[in-house]
């Protein structure tokens, strides 16, 4: 059972909303999101998580990338 399922919240400071995705800290820190520092995992409500994928596209296309050259 994951984090998800139990029932965790959103980590962003401010926001109450029930997390959707779990990613890792190091992933999501430099986003701009204010995210509480300290923990391995950090949880995203959907409005969040778009947020972040919004700020990391190019940054992921660039990584998938790397790995469809073979």
């Amino acid at each position: 059972m994951g984090i998800i399922s139990k029932g965790a919240k959103c980590n962003v400071s401010g926001c109450d909303k029930d997390g959707v995705r779990s990613l890792s800290t190091s992933k999501v820190e430099g986003t701009g999101l204010s995210i509480p520092a300290g923990s391995k995992k950090t949880v995203l409500c959907k409005e969040h998580y778009k947020e972040w994928k919004k700020a990391t596209k190019d940054e992921r296309e660039v990584e998938r990338a790397r790995y469809d050259r073979f």
